[in-house]
C-alpha cells in the first residue's frame, strides 16, 4: 500500500483535512486501513488469530471494524468512521469512500462470499447497510441510511429503505 496515496486521497475527499501531516497522525479511518493492512498480511498468511488480534486493536483505538480477511483496493476513503463495519467476505475496489456507520453485512452464516462487494469509485453515504452477496457497480453513490439488499448496476444513484435506484448516469437512454 501506497502511504502517501492514500493521504492524498484522504486530503483530496475532505475539505477538513489541512495537510498530509494531520492526516497521517490525526485520521482515524487511515489509522483502521494501516491496521488492517497489517492483519490482512497476516491473515493471507494463515496466521488468523494474530490477523484477527491486530484487528480487535485497531477497532479498539478507532471504532472502525474491518475483518482482516477482507479484500480491499487502493485509495479506499473512510471519513468520520466511527461504527464502519466490513465483514470478511467483503471486497472493495479502488477509489471508494465510506462514511460513518456504513456496514457491509452478512446475511448467513455459511463460510461461502456473503458480503457485499463495491465496484471502483463507489460512495456510500453516513448510515448505509448493504447486506448480503451482492454486487454494488462502478461509479455508485449510496445515499445516507439506504438499506441495500439487492445488486445495483454501474453509474447509479441508490437511496431508501429497500435501496431502490433513483438516477443513472450515463446508461440513460
Amino acid at each position: 500500500m501506497n502511504w502517501i496515496k492514500t493521504a492524498r486521497a484522504f486530503k483530496a475527499n475532505d475539505p477538513a483535512a489541512h495537510s498530509l501531516v494531520e492526516i497521517v497522525l490525526l485520521y482515524p479511518g487511515y489509522h483502521a486501513l494501516a491496521y488492517y493492512r497489517i492483519a490482512h498480511r497476516l491473515y493471507q498468511l494463515h496466521l488468523f488469530f494474530l490477523a484477527r488480534l491486530i484487528s480487535q486493536l485497531g477497532r479498539f483505538f478507532t471504532q472502525i471494524e474491518i475483518h482482516p480477511g477482507a479484500t480491499i483496493g487502493r485509495q479506499l476513503v473512510i471519513d468520520h468512521g466511527n461504527g464502519i463495519v466490513i465483514g470478511e467476505t467483503a471486497t472493495i475496489g479502488d477509489n471508494c469512500l465510506l462514511y460513518h456507520g456504513v456496514t457491509l453485512g452478512g446475511t448467513s452464516h455459511g463460510k461461502d462470499k456473503r458480503h457485499p462487494t463495491l465496484g471502483n469509485h463507489v460512495m456510500v453515504g453516513a448510515g448505509a447497510k448493504l447486506l448480503g452477496d451482492i454486487r454494488i457497480g462502478n461509479n455508485v453513490q449510496v445515499g445516507a441510511n439506504a438499506v441495500v439488499i439487492s445488486d445495483i448496476p454501474d453509474d447509479a444513484t441508490v437511496v431508501g429503505i429497500p435501496g431502490r435506484i433513483i438516477k443513472r448516469d450515463k446508461t440513460d437512454n
